[in-house]
């Protein structure tokens, strides 16, 4: 395995149609026959952006796995439509489902990141027959895109008047700094995650291992913690001196997260 090079590239995306004719940017490496391992990103992020130049897909070759990764819809390669409706919790949800059907795979490991994380969540608790272990990074989410202020957003897309709001005025930041983003499509995922249940339910979590990671330097960092003992199998580790955009390219978190993928 050491002989895995370092990647810089991302395949030709193979794409999934899911259940509304959305088309999914949908990535894969390694063995066929190896044991695989779902990749799924956060909001404002893709594939390339939270899995790829991070060396998580590297570090997951190199230690025997199958890696399929998923731009969520919205984001990265896959389509990005401007409806909140389209962006329910159970539409994310069942999209991986599609994703993991297309391949023929029955069950996996599952890492996810911030949105990634929550959807991760979701799938492990309404699908759990799809999801072996999961490895949960910066969760819970859906609180802070709760709290954009929509109206401010609009406003920025439509007539260039600056955000006032700081929670917004991150996100809209968060979402320029990644190349192809749709800005409309991210403000019509904060709105559809106010459609329902946004945040992790503790009283309904997953039954399966799970890890969840988050950065000592993030505001939700003793949240996370606290939903991890909540976890019937749960356990929580610290990403030192990380926040919630920098986490992911944290050498600690891929260490800690494939120790526990590979149990």
């Amino acid at each position: 395995m050491d002989a895995v090079p370092a990647l810089t590239e991302i395949p030709v995306p193979q794409y999934v149609i899911v259940g509304d004719t959305t088309r999914l940017a949908t990535y894969t490496w390694g063995d066929p026959e190896a044991e695989p391992v779902l990749c799924v990103h956060g909001f404002g992020s893709s594939t390339r952006d939270n899995w790829v130049n991070t060396g998580w897909v590297r570090d997951l070759l190199r230690a025997g796995f199958r890696v399929i990764a998923v731009d969520q819809r919205g984001h990265g390669a896959s389509e990005k439509p401007h409806d909140p409706a389209a962006y329910l919790m159970a539409t994310l949800v069942a999209d991986l489902v599609a994703v993991l059907d297309t391949y023929l795979v029955d069950q996996a490991r599952y890492l996810g990141y911030s949105l990634g994380g929550r959807v991760g969540w979701q799938l492990a608790v309404d699908a759990p027959e799809h999801v072996e272990r999961a490895v949960l990074g910066g969760i819970p989410d859906g609180t802070p895109l709760a709290r954009l202020k929509v109206d401010q957003a609009r406003a920025f897309l439509d007539r260039g008047e600056p955000v006032q709001d700081a929670v917004t005025q991150k996100y809209v930041s968060l979402a320029e700094r990644v190349p192809g983003n749709d800005l409309r499509a991210l403000v019509a995922i904060a709105e559809g995650m106010r459609l329902g249940e946004s945040d992790p339910d503790p009283a309904s979590p997953p039954q399966q291992p799970v890890l969840i990671a988050t950065g000592t330097d993030d505001p939700i960092f003793e949240q996370s913690r606290g939903l991890a003992a909540l976890t019937p199998q749960g356990e929580f580790a610290e990403i030192p001196k990380r926040h919630h955009v920098n986490a992911p390219g944290a050498r600690a978190f891929r260490e800690a997260g494939i120790a526990f993928l590979t149990r």
